[in-house]
Order: C-alpha cells, then structure tokens, then sequence
C-alpha cells in the first residue's frame, strides 16, 4: 500500500505533488520521491524517509516543469532500499516515469520474462520497477514514433493481460502525457478530478485518494474504474478508455477499515460513514449477544477507530470518551517494518489518561486486530490505569489469511487470529471480553446507504478468497520468505542510485 499522486498543470507542478504527498502521507512513511518534466526532461528526487526529510528547498528548486508524479512508499514486496523508492524511470521508448500502489501476484514468472523474451533490465526487487519494464516493452512493441491515446490505451490492455494482482499506477510518457489505471478488480484505490486555472485552462490530477484533489482544490470527476485507464495529453486534452471489457470490481475492503483517511470518498462511499455504520453494527451484535454488558465507557485506539466508536457509544447508549492521548510524532505502528519495531512504538504513541479507566468496565474499539502486539499492549495499558474490566472490540472481522495485494499480512504465523477462536484471540491479548464485526456487517458498512447495488470487496484476509483466483499455497509460501519479518532487512544495499547525485 503507497500513495501515488500525478498533476498536468499550466504552472509549476513541484509544490503541489509535495503538499499532495503530505496529505497521502499516511499510505506510507517509509520513503518519498517526486520526478517532474520539462521540456521533454525528468527532474527526480527521492529518498528514504517522510516528505518533510526527503525535500528540501533546494531539491524543490530544482523540480521544474508542469507535469509530474509523486509517491510515498510502504514496502511489501522487495526491500526498504532507497534504490527501491519510486517513481522508477526509464528512457526507452521515449522516457517513462512510473508510480506504483500494490503487489503483483506474478512479479516472479515477469521478471523472468522481461530478462530473457523483452531483453529488458530490471536493476531492483521491486515489482514496480518490473511493471515500468512492462509497459514500457508494449509500448515499444508498437514502434510508433509520436504515440497517439488510442497507441497509449493499446499498450495498457497489453499491460493487463500479462500482468496480475491489485495496482492502481500512474505514469509520466516524457513529451507526451500524464497516464493513470486500475487493476481489472478495482483492488487499489484511485482518483481522478480538474480545476480550472485563471486562464481557463483545465487542469487534471489523479491520485490515490480524493483528500489529495480536495487539499489542492480540484474537483473530484470520478472514480478510475476497474480494468480503466486515463490519459491528459501534452495539450491537456483527458481521454479515458476501458482497457479490459470484463470486469469484477473488488475494492479492498481495508482502505475503510484502516487505510484510508476518513475525509476521502473512495468508489462513491465516504469512508467517514463507513466507518460510523461500524460502530453500529457493532452496537447491533453486543446488544445482541450481550444485552446486559456492564460497560461504563467506550474508549477508542486514536484515531482511525474513533467515528466507529463514537457511534457505537451512541447506539449502547453509554459514555464516549477519549482515553488515550496520541503522539502524532510517531508513525503509524502497522505500517511500521519489523515487528520490534512495531512492539517498541506503541508506548511511545499513546499515554492513557488515568481517570478515564480508573474503577470502570471500559470497552477499547480498535479498527482491526492483525498481529494482536497493540491490542496487547493496550489493555495492559488500561487496567494499569486502573480499569475492573477491559473489553476489546474490532471494527473488522479475525484477520486469518495473508493480503497478497499490497498490505504487509502475508505471514500466517504472524496473524493472532489465524488458526485461533475467538476466545483463543481472546486469551492471548489479555481481554476480559472480545468481539470481532462480522464479515457480512462490514460490507454492508461500506456500501453507500442510497445504493442498491450488489458489491462485492476484497475479504481475501478474512475468508481467504482471492478474487485474482491465481493464489494457491505454494505461493503464498513463497510469499511468506519473501516477506516475513526476519528477512526484510536482507536486501543488497548497493544497488546503482544515481538519482542521489547532486543531493
């Protein structure tokens, strides 16, 4: 999971990609980079570390031209290198610059394909850098000298016939355009909308979310839809075009639960009121299965769980109240790599506020319990402060099987929930009580209340169904000594970085 971001402007495009980089900055905090165009030329900088770090006035400065992408990295396949931040680039045809959200499930069989039927190099780990070679191949398999939309449409259905898993991307073709597309199942998230500048021209921007058009003032024109693709021409023209015919939208349901920030409206449903049709759902089931719970308090886990829990406290009818005070100068715990890492942050993150537990049955909310080291920590937390029970309620159901589509799950043994009951998970985070939303709940809380439509999303963590349908064990065993935590810091870090020169 990152996010990407791609303006075609009349004026200088280098501190709008920034200020849309900070506000995507929670997709991810591992590494920043920005590549700009003028003149047929790319301007690129990037590096390990959050926006603010890796920008300086003097790397803006030097950022020139009206067109470009941004990118904030959260790695789950490859490594953390900062070789290995994006956009990637390369020169033939044409130059192409590429920024990448999600995993591909068949990075391995494409890499092999690139190197010995494309002759194409491929110099990182990164499933990214193999996709930029991707396109870039089908592009040039075209051999047109001046590519036209239609040509750029082309090489993008080619692109999705070859390549599989959950990706929304965009790209700069130096001299030409500005590009986005979305995976056949609509997995990631994007965005695409227009401003109008003094002069009248319009101007375009694509990216993850729709906070980012908001923050810069355009307009939100429509979801990218699955299996579509749009272009800005270098006149500023926008073409759109569905690059594959049949499509099975399945939008990760994840960027409601966790991901994304609650002010963005994703797939025409404000992840704001999912969030708070959650909590009430969730509401619904305790007073169901426990209609008489003693719970004094409600306290959410800052801040992504706190409109599930403000409702639910409403539909329980019973206080809300803020328990924790977050420390907003560390970096989200989830996203973070290593889970000694992860473990060693949570203190740091969040103080209780004694009086809010002492002598109370209190309910903590969170939005999902993954590896169960927070969710731990938390209640220890609450009863140190003096709480008589400590009840534990999730936003989203037990997380039992790996994500292979861009979110750092992909160990089951990492997972409290898989091969667990409930009153197992129960145990083993220290909860006097648990109680998880359930599946069915959680989707009907991301479909739009007005909306009669029969949506399906991508639950592959809580059921283990792969809407891709090309994951079976042997890959996700694979995927597990790919990515587990133990071998994240094995990555050669020598890797050519030229773009470093002149920092």
């Amino acid at each position: 999971m990152c996010g990407i971001v791609g303006i075609h402007s009349v004026s200088p495009v280098g501190q709008a990609i920034f200020d849309a980089l900070t506000v995507l900055q929670h997709r991810g905090q591992d590494a920043a980079g920005i590549v700009t165009e003028d003149n047929s030329r790319f301007f690129l900088k990037k590096a390990n570390g959050l926006v603010r770090d890796v920008f300086r006035t003097r790397h803006m400065t030097r950022l020139v031209g009206n067109k470009g992408i941004g990118h904030v990295r959260y790695p789950t396949a490859g490594s953390s290198s900062s070789a290995e931040s994006q956009p990637f680039y390369v020169n033939s045809p044409y130059g192409i610059a590429l920024a990448h959200n999600g995993s591909l499930t068949n990075y391995e069989r494409l890499a092999t394909d690139l190197f010995q039927d494309d002759l194409r190099h491929v110099n990182t780990n990164s499933d990214s850098e193999v996709l930029l070679n991707v396109f870039a191949h089908e592009l040039q398999q075209l051999h047109k000298l001046r590519p036209d939309p239609q040509d750029v449409f082309t090489a993008v259905s080619r692109v999705m016939s070859r390549i599989k898993g959950g990706y929304s991307v965009i790209a700069m073709l130096s001299g030409y355009g500005l590009l986005g597309f979305r995976d056949p199942n609509g997995i990631r998230p994007l965005v695409y909308g227009q401003r109008t500048a003094e002069s009248g021209v319009n101007e375009y921007m694509i990216a993850s979310e729709s906070v980012a058009l908001d923050a810069l003032g355009f307009t939100l024109i429509a979801d990218v839809q699955p299996g579509q693709a749009v272009y800005i021409d270098e006149l500023g023209a926008l073409h759109t075009h569905q690059c594959v015919d049949a499509t099975d939208r399945a939008p990760c349901i994840f960027e409601y639960v966790y991901f994304a920030r609650p002010d963005s409206i994703l797939d025409g449903s404000s992840v704001y009121k999912s969030r708070l049709r959650m909590g009430e759902y969730l509401a619904d089931k305790i007073l169901a299965t426990r209609p008489d719970h003693d719970i004094d308090v409600v306290i959410p886990i800052p801040e992504s769980s706190r409109p599930c829990a403000i409702e639910l406290a409403n539909h329980l009818g019973v206080k809300f109240r803020e328990g924790f005070v977050k420390n907003r100068y560390i970096g989200r715990t989830f996203i973070m790599p290593g889970q000694a890492e992860r473990k060693k942050s949570v203190r740091q993150k969040l103080n209780p506020i004694g009086l809010e537990f002492k002598n109370k049955v209190v309910l903590l909310v969170d939005d999902s319990i993954v590896r169960g080291t927070t969710s731990q920590q938390i209640i220890d937390m609450a009863r140190d402060a003096g709480a008589k029970k400590v009840y534990f309620a999730s936003a989203a159901p037990a997380i039992r099987f790996p994500n292979v589509y861009g979110i750092d799950m992909a160990v089951k043994d990492e997972l409290i929930a898989f091969d667990k009951t409930e009153q197992e998970v129960e145990k083993a985070i220290g909860a006097d009580w648990l109680i998880y939303q359930d599946v069915k709940d959680l989707i009907r809380a991301c479909i739009p209340v007005d909306s009669h439509e029969d949506r399906r999303f991508d639950c592959s963590v809580f059921d283990g169904n792969y809407v891709t349908g090309d994951i079976d064990e042997s890959f996700l065993k694979r995927l597990e000594a790919a990515r587990a935590d133990d071998s994240k810091g094995a990555s050669v870090t020598t890797l050519v970085d030229m773009h470093q020169s002149g920092r």
